[in-house]
């Protein structure tokens, strides 16, 4: 199998530009479409997409999903984008771009709701698939041909159009041998798109940017630019011994990369390094106690998503972002692990105390390498974490059952 109509799922033996049963052009074609079995799998413009879908009315408008005026981007639609607003822009300058745009914030809820309704359709075909955030995935498929009906690529191709067909949200998919390459392959052709990379992997990277390669972010994209190595073919074409002289291990993997090559395999249970939430004030504050009201919500958020996905945490992290921008980060190893607003906004209060006098335009709490909860001694123990676990799950239960004004911390409500 060469070919494959993702509108009919008709398939032929060689490459053909047009469907031989519905003569549409939206054909996968590519010489190794049978032997690859690694995709990775990416929603388009998600939440944006999730609103459209809600409020037809909006279908053709400029959708940005984010905070207020202090805000910043969470998402768009691509009409916004081609008016160059993109994820993680501030508000001010979105609005600037796009005046006319329709600003949405964001229902987790829904959103939540359509991450399952995707993926749980995915969990169908295979056990291994490795999250990467509610709109993302990798995806393995080797040895599903039997189970499946089909080879990974027709498996994929069906799950497309399906997703498409029961959720009214589209998705890209790349397919590939590892992956790296599956990702770089789902952002070749977006939106809806489904694009393949095999052997001609290497002569595909070689122009690439150097900063298209996982690990490499904007500092060391400037180093390595400044070592000479600006394309993904410059690192290709370099001896691996020099690499490994100049960046170590790293080296090593970047010369992989470049070829092409990761050894990665696609892991469900793969390790998360933090968790974290944030939030953007409408204007500065400095006051400890309008901080500290804004910080409590925040634990409250984290601690709860923490006790749903069975995480704690020793490292906890607080982040200041000052009215020049400037992030101020303090974070602090406490005995045990946790998983309540309680102990976070104790931990919180105390890194922030030491930055109080200045004004502050940004508040977020974080949990870094969180582990397996069970792990914690709270559960065993009649420690405070413990007793403020017990009531935190019950007040969890609540909230699930009544909604999330159902039960109000004290410190929660304003005067």
């Amino acid at each position: 199998m060469k070919s494959i109509c993702r509108d009919c799922l008709w398939t032929a033996d060689a490459l053909v530009e047009r469907c031989g049963a519905c003569d549409s052009r939206r054909v996968v074609r590519h010489d190794e479409l049978a032997d690859l079995a690694i995709a990775h799998l990416d929603c388009d413009a998600f939440y944006a997409s999730v609103e459209k879908r809600d409020r037809p009315e909006l279908r053709d408008l400029p959708v940005i999903v984010g905070g207020g005026k202090r805000g910043v981007v969470s998402t768009c639609c691509y009409v916004a984008r081609q008016y160059g607003v993109h994820s993680a822009m501030p508000m001010f300058k979105a609005l600037k771009a796009c005046p006319d745009a329709v600003v949405i914030k964001p229902d987790f809820r829904k959103y939540v709701a359509a991450s399952e309704a995707i993926f749980g359709a995915v969990g169908k075909l295979t056990p291994l698939v490795q999250t990467l955030s509610l709109d993302e995935a990798w995806i393995g498929l080797a040895g599903t041909e039997r189970l499946n009906g089909g080879p990974p690529a027709f498996q994929l191709v069906r799950l497309q159009k399906q997703i498409e067909e029961q959720t009214g949200l589209t998705v890209s998919i790349g397919l590939a041998a590892n992956r790296f390459l599956a990702k770089v392959a789902s952002e070749l052709d977006k939106p809806r798109g489904f694009s393949v990379i095999g052997s001609e992997a290497r002569a595909l990277l070689a122009p690439k940017p150097v900063g298209i390669l996982p690990g490499v972010g904007p500092v060391f994209r400037k180093t390595l630019q400044s070592d000479g190595f600006a394309t993904v073919g410059d690192l290709a074409a370099a001896d691996v011994r020099d690499l490994i002289r100049r960046y170590g291990e790293t080296g090593l993997r970047l010369h992989d990369l470049a070829h092409g090559r990761d050894a990665r395999a696609v892991k469900p249970e793969h390790d998360r390094k933090g968790m974290s939430a944030e939030t953007t004030f409408n204007e500065d504050l400095t006051r400890a106690e309008d901080l500290e009201a804004e910080l409590w919500p925040l634990c409250e958020k984290l601690a709860s998503k923490a006790r749903r996905d069975g995480v704690a945490s020793r490292v906890i992290v607080l982040k200041l972002r000052r009215t020049d921008f400037k992030i101020v980060t303090r974070r602090v190893t406490v005995p045990e692990p946790v998983q309540t607003a309680r102990a976070l906004f104790a931990a919180g209060r105390e890194l922030m105390a030491p930055e109080l006098g200045r004004p502050y335009r940004l508040i977020g709490i974080g949990m870094g390498d969180v582990q397996d909860a069970v792990e914690s001694p709270a559960a065993l123990f009649d420690t405070a974490e413990a007793r403020a676990l017990k009531t935190e799950t019950v007040i969890d239960r609540l909230r699930a059952k009544f909604g999330a004004g159902a039960v109000v911390a004290g410190r929660a409500l304003k005067g």
